[in-house]
């Protein structure tokens, strides 16, 4: 089918808003598939830090008990949760910037600084955070299912998503996939102004010292632009992911911690360094699963919108 190139007009907003939903589920599954080990050892960490003496001892434990797959566990979950929140991310990235461009009273077409860039992403994390809390309360659970059931915080048999579903479903209710929702979105609204901000200044960065637009640069520098950007995110709310996490794994049994109960407990009983648990595998795995996720994306979406008739 031929379409025609309209190369000076922007798309049309539905266009627009479905094209950036695609793009960011392709990027979402590209960045679980790449990265899942690593974020189950970080989960583990976060959750039970008593039971391992660092990433090695994580890694080397998980394997002997569980072989490859045990890296894998909440896979499901973790797909659904990353396509969800992308494909919701991107959408909300690309109204916010419309809404951005309102607010500052520019025209529609014009290119935003990196520091509206960032601010745009600061506001699409709210619409993602009601996508992406409920997958990840289930995806972190079962992550973490063994260290519950050594714990004896569960018995044997609740191991699978539906379970873990059925689970939350009669403990507290459909509200109860929303454990953790504060702790969320303090972690995203921050999170994700440094995430597009990191991504924004670091490809203005390559695009002036090439002499090109960003929109010109090659894959290897949107990857590493969307690597300093997931480093960026987690080197500013990982304390606030740690403290997420516990509320949405040691809530399984008992009423849920408040946030700041949440911290002021981590802090006296294990020492303000417990917060940064896991640290070390969410960076390695930061760095190129977010580059993946950027370069699909960025791809993806030109594709889409070369046949769309924009270009």
């Amino acid at each position: 089918m031929f379409f025609p190139r309209r190369y000076n007009m922007a798309p049309d907003p539905a266009i627009q808003a479905t094209i950036d939903l695609l793009a960011g589920a392709a990027g979402g599954m590209a960045c679980v598939l790449s990265g899942q080990p690593f974020d189950t050892v970080k989960v583990k960490m976060q959750t039970f830090p008593q039971m391992y003496r660092g990433l090695t001892d994580c890694a080397v434990k998980t394997y002997t008990q569980f072989g490859l797959r045990g890296f894998y566990k909440g896979t499901s979950p973790a797909l659904l949760s990353n396509v969800a929140e992308n494909s919701v991310l991107f959408m909300s990235y690309g109204f916010c910037q419309r809404i951005v461009r309102t607010v500052a009273g520019l025209d529609k077409n014009t290119k935003l600084s990196d520091l509206q860039n960032a601010s745009a992403g600061s506001l699409a994390s709210v619409f993602a955070t009601l996508v992406i809390c409920p997958t990840e309360l289930v995806k972190c659970r079962l992550q973490a299912m063994h260290e519950l059931q050594l714990s004896g915080k569960i018995s044997q048999g609740e191991n699978t998503v539906w379970s873990v579903m059925k689970g939350i479903v009669h403990r507290r209710g459909a509200l109860g996939f929303y454990q953790g929702l504060a702790s969320t979105i303090c972690r995203e609204m921050p999170g994700y102004f440094f995430f597009f901000g990191g991504y924004e200044l670091s490809r203005s960065f390559f695009a002036a010292s090439g002499g090109k637009s960003k929109e010109e640069l090659g894959p290897v520098a949107v990857v590493v632009s969307g690597g300093i950007g997931g480093v960026s995110l987690w080197l500013a709310v990982f304390p606030v992911d740690c403290i997420k996490s516990r509320i949405q794994v040691l809530s399984i049994t008992g009423k849920p911690a408040s946030f700041m109960n949440t911290f002021s407990s981590i802090v006296r009983n294990e020492g303000i360094l417990a917060l940064y648990s896991g640290l070390k595998p969410t960076l390695i795995r930061a760095f190129p699963a977010n580059g993946i996720l950027f370069v699909t994306y960025e791809y993806s979406r030109k594709l889409m919108m070369r046949y769309s008739g924009y270009f």
